[in-house]
C-alpha cells in the first residue's frame, strides 16, 4: 500500500508517505512540541539586488543569497508513536520559497507520525537507511525524504517510508503532478510506459510487480525533480521484494516533453 493522505501544505506537492507492508492503527493523537536540533548551515551573506521594477504578486521576490541546504532533528513522542527523524531544511535564498519548503517536509513527517491506517498500535520513526537528497535549481528544489519505521515491540524487520516536496522556486508554491502535467491521466499513462522499459534494466529485473508501476497517483506520488529527468521513487514491496530495497528510476524530460504543462520543463529541469 502507498500512502498519500497529507497535511495541507504537502498534499499540493503529493508528499506521500511510501509505506508498503507495514502500517499502523488507531486514533492519531497530535503530537506535542517537538525537540528541535538545528544543524542547518548559515548562507553566506551578500549585497542585497537593488529593485528597477515590482514584481508580480504571484512571483516570488528572487534570492539575494544563495540556499544552503542543511538539516533539522525533530524528536518527540505520542501515545502511540516516538521519533527521532533527520528531516531537509534549506536556509538562504528567497524567505517564502525557504520557509515553503521547510514548511513542507515538517508537514510530511506529522502525516508519518499521525499516521492510523494499519494495525500497529504503537511504533518508532527513525532515520532512514539513506540520507535525504535535496536538488536546488535555478527554479526548483526538490527532495526526496526516507523514514525508517518500525513496530513496537519489533517485527521481523522495519520499513522505509518515502516522502517527496517539490517547490517552484519562482511563485514559492508546491508542484503536484497535476501542475506539472497538462493532463494528469496522460502523464501517468506515460510514467508508467516508461517505467515498463526503465525498470527490467534495475535491481527489480524483468519480474517486477506490474502492479506497483500501472498508472496510479498513488503508485507515482513520490517524484523528485533534476536536470537529467523526473525521478520516481518506489517503496517498499512496490515493485520487487523486499530484498530489493528502494527502486529509484529517471524518466529523462525528453520522455515527456509532450505531455508536461507549458514552461514546466523548464522549470523541473533547471
Amino acid at each position: 500500500m502507498i500512502r498519500t493522505g497529507l497535511s495541507t501544505a504537502a498534499m499540493s506537492v503529493l508528499t506521500a508517505a511510501a509505506v508498503v507492508g507495514c502500517s499502523t492503527e488507531g486514533t492519531p493523537t497530535a503530537a506535542p512540541p517537538a525537540v528541535i536540533a538545528s544543524t542547518t548551515g548559515s548562507a553566506p551573506t551578500t549585497t542585497d539586488l537593488p529593485t528597477t521594477t515590482d514584481l508580480p504578486t504571484t512571483t516570488a521576490e528572487p534570492a539575494t543569497t544563495p540556499y544552503v541546504v542543511g538539516s533539522t532533528r525533530v524528536s518527540g513522542a505520542t501515545d502511540r508513536a516516538t521519533y527521532d527523524v533527520e528531516i531537509p531544511q534549506i536556509s538562504g535564498g528567497n524567505p517564502a520559497v525557504t520557509n515553503e519548503f521547510n514548511e513542507s517536509m515538517r508537514s510530511a513527517l506529522q502525516d508519518l507520525i499521525d499516521d492510523d491506517n494499519g494495525v500497529q498500535d504503537r511504533f518508532a520513526l527513525s532515520d532512514g537507511y539513506q540520507e535525504a537528497s535535496t536538488h536546488v535549481g535555478d527554479r526548483v528544489i526538490s527532495s526526496e525524504q526516507i523514514t525508517s519505521w518500525h513496530a513496537i515491540p519489533p517485527g521481523a524487520h522495519g520499513d522505509s517510508l518515502i516522502s517527496t516536496v517539490t517547490v517552484d522556486a519562482d511563485t514559492a508554491t508546491p508542484i503536484s503532478l497535476d501542475d506539472a502535467f497538462t493532463d494528469l491521466d496522460a502523464g501517468l499513462d506515460r510514467l508508467s510506459q516508461q517505467a515498463a522499459q526503465i525498470l527490467p534494466t534495475t535491481r527489480a529485473g524483468s519480474d517486477y510487480q506490474r502492479s506497483g508501476m500501472a498508472p496510479t497517483l498513488a503508485n507515482y506520488a513520490n517524484w523528485t525533480a533534476s536536470p537529467d529527468g523526473m525521478n520516481i521513487h518506489f517503496g517498499d514491496y512496490q515493485v520487487g521484494a523486499y530484498a530489493i530495497g528502494l527502486i529509484t528510476i529517471t524518466v529523462p524530460w525528453n520522455a515527456l516533453s509532450d505531455v508536461l504543462a507549458p514552461g514546466m520543463e523548464d522549470v523541473l529541469s533547471s
